[in-house]
């Protein structure tokens, strides 16, 4: 695990090393244990590095026997143990024993299709010599990070928005991510909460040549394409390609760890790394019945693992937030990303790398809202001028009525239903807290749209299928994986997630919805398929994630200290600072649950001290 930065120049300068420092210095938390640079005219790469795999000899910017292709590259790929006995096989000589390596000759190999081979978290560039072409990738579902960002006569890259900033990019505020955001509580794909800082998508690849053209495509689709099967059948593969995947995921030349939580997830992976060797696991919680060490701690014992669990006080949480959000790049307003963060740091204490449970949920059925398509169908099966009458009807009834909101969810259509796993402002009100709403409003490219544009690849799907892939293109890359990835690197800790295997995605897009959702059941074939493997008493524990007492916090002082911050940042420009007063009111006093909506606001203002105000923060330097 590493961090990447550079440049590309459409004019024949060569960069300077002062230049690339700059940008990787920032990033040292990503690879504290080595740097590297290289440079020749139009281009300059350079490297951070977390030392995993062939510890002595992994140093980068690498390159292949004649120097004509040159590399740096972030993450791990599991499957290059199997890519290099077949690349010498038809005549590759290699230097070094890494993964990194791999892919050089695979690119000598199989040019920009080398990305279709690999299995394992990635973001890459590589600079051909012979085509003067820089090509970049970025892994099939996003785990690890790739920023771009035209700037004048040049494209800088790099793993964190960090790098680009250091470089001199603009800091402004793109007012159509802010909208999105208030939404989603992240920025989706490809763009970012800076104007003109792009993300690449996830299984996207980016070629830069120095006359200033640039392309991206993607290279793959996480598209469920499901089989009618047994269900047996179905549980006896899901158990095999799970075992391998972990084993696949555990190749290191470092300690490996795992985070445990109280759920089936993480206590899947943790069991079948157990069976493979000794490990150490990991959990935090919060005071409170919904302290989820307790059962975790439960979990360690029956499973004998070497246990380490801490608690998180309120004053832990906030004193944590201004390092956190500086470490986000840009603001993620999931609750739960703070306690990643501690764990993380915990975790970091003892080993290197950590394994995760994230991705089960959307690959194989595992949120709640899930099971909506089945309980909505006693009304959703009639004709749409039939469901608008209805929809009206409801939305007339006074709220509170018993039924009101059944029926409105039941006459609306999934595409304006689901959005993903996060639905926090409603358009009408942004218009009411927004000041730069206006026009901008009735224009910009809004949720429902985004997500249509997932939606339309879908129609020949079934709802749970659908609201699955919104999940994958949007929630996955823009929530999960952007705290994992950047809360665990803020403490050099390497995250890797087997569920996010290509190998085990082309078994979970076969299995028929009536097996991931069955009699109520989230993600019943993979319930089924743990039996004998997760302890009794996890099997059907309800999914809490990290449940944050947010709610409570915000009722006390901390809901008054909330708003005088907010009100610090100076954001009168950007909201209506009375609508922002009534919430919290509301709130602290109980009539109302504004927390959520709070807590974006809150996370918006102390990113835009770190990042926007005066160009340069206390909150930041304090975060470094």
């Amino acid at each position: 695990m590493c961090g990447i930065a550079g440049v590309v120049y459409f004019t024949p300068t060569t960069p300077e090393e002062s230049l690339i420092r700059k940008m990787t210095d920032v990033i040292g938390h990503r690879g504290p244990d080595d740097y590297g640079f290289w440079a020749e005219p139009h281009v300059g790469l350079g490297f951070r590095r977390l030392s995993i795999i062939d510890l002595s000899e992994g140093h980068q910017p690498l390159a292949n026997e004649d120097e004509s292709v040159w590399i740096t590259f972030n993450g791990e790929i599991y499957n290059y143990k199997t890519l290099r006995q077949r690349l010498e096989s038809q005549g590759h000589v290699f230097r070094t024993n890494t993964d990194t390596e791999v892919i050089v000759h695979l690119y000598e190999e199989l040019g920009e299709d080398c990305v279709k081979e690999l299995r394992g978290m990635f973001g890459f560039v590589i600079w051909d010599r012979r085509r003067k072409m820089l090509f970049g990738a970025r892994d099939h579902f996003g785990i690890k990070p790739f920023y771009y960002a035209h700037d004048g006569d040049r494209l800088l890259y790099g793993s964190e928005i960090k790098s680009l900033l250091a470089a001199g990019v603009e800091r402004r505020l793109r007012q159509e991510s802010l909208l999105n955001y208030m939404t989603f509580q992240y920025v989706p794909e490809p763009y970012t909460m800076f104007e003109g800082v792009n993300k690449l998508p996830p299984a996207h690849t980016i070629t830069v040549t120095p006359d200033g053209a640039v392309s991206i495509r993607r290279y793959w689709d996480p598209m469920f394409e499901p089989v009618e099967g047994p269900l047996d059948m179905y549980i006896e593969e899901l158990r095999a390609k799970l075992a391998d995947s972990v084993k696949h995921h555990m190749v290191s030349d470092v300690e490996r760890g795992c985070f445990l939580s109280s759920g089936i997830d993480s206590t899947a992976i943790a069991a079948h790394m157990r069976r493979i060797e000794p490990i150490r696991t990991f959990s935090v919680g919060f005071e409170g019945p919904n302290n989820e060490t307790t059962v975790a701690e439960q979990t360690a014992r029956a499973l004998g693992t070497e246990h380490y669990s801490r608690v998180i006080t309120e004053q832990d949480y906030f004193d944590s937030l201004p390092k956190a959000i500086w470490h986000q790049d840009e603001p993620v307003a999931d609750p739960s990303a703070i306690a990643l963060y501690h764990v993380a740091k915990l975790a970091a204490e003892h080993v290197t790398v950590v394994l995760s449970g994230e991705g089960a949920d959307e690959l194989f059925g595992g949120y709640r809202i899930y099971r909506e398509p089945r309980s909505l169908a006693a009304v959703s099966w009639l004709p749409g001028s039939l469901k608008r009458a209805l929809r009206t009807l409801a939305e007339a009834l006074p709220a509170g009525v018993r039924g009101r909101n059944y029926l409105i969810r039941a006459a609306t259509p999934l595409e304006e239903r689901f959005l993903g796993n996060a639905r926090i402002f409603s358009e009408d009100a942004k218009a009411e807290l927004v000041r730069f709403g206006g026009q901008l409003l009735d224009s910009y490219t809004n949720p429902v749209q985004t997500a249509k544009t997932f939606y339309d690849r879908t129609k020949h799907l079934d709802p749970v299928s659908r609201m699955q892939y919104i999940d994958l293109n949007l929630w996955m890359p823009g929530d999960i994986l952007m705290k994992a990835d950047k809360m665990t690197m803020a403490h050099s800790l390497e995250l890797r997630v087997p569920f996010l295997d290509k190998e085990l995605f082309e078994l979970a897009r076969r299995i028929p919805a009536r097996h991931r959702i069955a009699g109520g059941t989230t993600k019943y074939v993979f319930r089924r398929a743990m039996e004998g493997i997760v302890p009794d008493f996890v099997q059907n524990r309800p999914k809490l994630g990290f449940p944050v007492p947010l709610r409570s916090w915000l009722k006390g002082p901390r809901g008054t200290l909330l708003l005088e911050q907010i009100e610090a940042a100076e954001l009168g420009h950007i909201f209506d600072m009375r609508q922002v007063e009534r919430m919290v009111s509301e709130h602290v006093a109980g009539t109302a649950d504004h927390a959520r909506k709070l807590w974006v606001l809150y996370v918006f203002a102390l990113w835009h001290d770190a990042y926007l105000k005066e160009q340069a923060s206390p909150l930041a330097a304090a975060a470094r």
